[in-house]
């Protein structure tokens, strides 16, 4: 197993987390430092700072209503909030699956299965995740269209989404729209090209699991049918 994966199904962090504790040395195997794609096999002895890695045998699924001020990290080196200031303490070691900026809210997996973590957030997989969003001008039927087909950011295009217009007025609109990538500040970056800004921003489904009974801030263990839905996705 590569032991970027090994750490992710250890609970240890994502697998790009992983890859960044490698890069910086932090990772040894049977005493010598890891390299990027090396292998771990049934016996090594895996450390990170010195600590011993436990392979983890049971997985833990928790969703979050994640508030605006965290940051979806484990550590910030900006000693800002992150979700995990957010976790119970008797909750076991996990890592949030993907990112919803500092100022964005709504529903956010934590586990410590590296695999589904994995299967989450690699674009190829094209994972749905829909968000409401509050813009700070009205949204015009130009807009929304040039939205739908694609538009360039940092040089790329966007893939095509889908956009449900909630309202609109005078002051702004609401709308859902759900993308298939998981780009930095996506949805922030795509109605900032067609000249509007987004006022607010909560997740609100990943495929069909869906946010509701949560306040804000508050997490609760996934069901069976949930975590089932998840792995079969």
């Amino acid at each position: 197993m590569r032991i970027n994966k090994f750490l992710a199904e250890s609970g240890v962090a994502s697998r790009r987390a992983s890859d960044t504790l490698i890069k910086e040395g932090s990772v040894k195997i049977n005493g010598k430092t890891a390299k990027l794609g090396d292998e771990v096999e049934s016996g090594d002895m895996v450390s990170v700072n010195g600590k011993l890695v436990n392979v983890v045998k049971k997985y833990d699924y928790y969703i979050m209503n994640k508030p605006k001020g965290y940051v979806c990290t484990v550590k910030d080196d900006k000693g800002r909030k992150t979700v995990m200031d957010l976790l119970p303490t008797d909750i076991k070691r996990l890592f949030p699956v993907g990112r919803l900026d500092y100022d964005s809210e709504g529903l956010l997996i934590l586990t410590n299965d590296g695999d589904l973590t994995y299967k989450l957030t690699h674009p190829r997989n094209e994972i749905p995740k829909t968000y409401l969003v509050k813009t700070e001008k009205p949204v015009s039927a130009e807009d929304l269209n040039k939205l739908r087909a694609g538009v360039y950011i940092d040089g790329v295009k966007t893939k095509k989404c889908n956009i449900k217009l909630i309202e609109t007025n005078k002051v702004g609109s609401k709308l859902h729209i759900t993308i298939t990538e998981g780009r930095n500040r996506q949805v922030r970056k795509m109605f900032e090209v067609v000249g509007n800004n987004v006022d607010f921003l909560k997740r609100i489904k990943i495929g069909d699991l869906q946010l509701s009974g949560l306040d804000r801030g508050e997490v609760r263990k996934l069901s069976y049918e949930e975590v089932n839905y998840l792995l079969n996705m």
